[in-house]
């Protein structure tokens, strides 16, 4: 099961419906064209017609199966006690003074540059369940981070 918000499993809903009804119909039609080109056994058009469609319909099925397992989260339900998922938590590097905002999302919504990081990233990882005012130490690739939660909000 993947938590989400309701604009994350919308987004999903759309680039479904885009794969489906536009990314499809052109992989049918380059397959259709190669397959015109004549002998199939030496046609490597028609083989990476072949190999991109198969690719295109992974992903569709991936997709397919992500908004199966999708649990939409009620934000009106949610607190700003402590950090949790869609937590959009505001933060202070405690070494270098640095400022940070992240919303903690679902893996399928993560965007770095819209400040949007996935729930099983380390940052959120230590960033789970805390308070304002609690300093954590979080460790990552580069090394060990101090941070203070200077807000949580939703």
């Amino acid at each position: 099961m993947t938590y989400m918000s309701q604009e994350g499993y919308d987004k999903l809903i759309a680039e479904l419906q885009r794969l489906e009804s536009v990314e499809r119909p052109k992989a049918s039609a380059a397959i259709a064209e190669a397959r015109d080109k004549g002998d199939l056994s030496e046609n490597s058009e028609y083989d990476a017609a072949k190999e991109a469609q198969g690719h295109l319909e992974d992903k569709i099925n991936r997709l397919k199966l992500t908004i199966a397992e999708a649990k939409i989260v009620d934000t009106s339900r949610l607190s700003t006690d402590a950090v949790q998922i869609l937590s959009k938590v505001e933060m202070t590097n405690m070494v270098t003074k640095a400022k940070m905002k992240y919303t903690i999302v679902s893996e399928n919504e993560a965007n770095l540059r819209e400040g949007k990081i996935s729930i099983k990233t380390p940052i959120a990882q230590g960033l789970l369940n805390k308070k304002v005012g609690d300093v954590v130490e979080i460790q990552i690739p580069r090394g060990v981070i101090k941070l203070r939660i200077d807000s949580i909000s939703i």
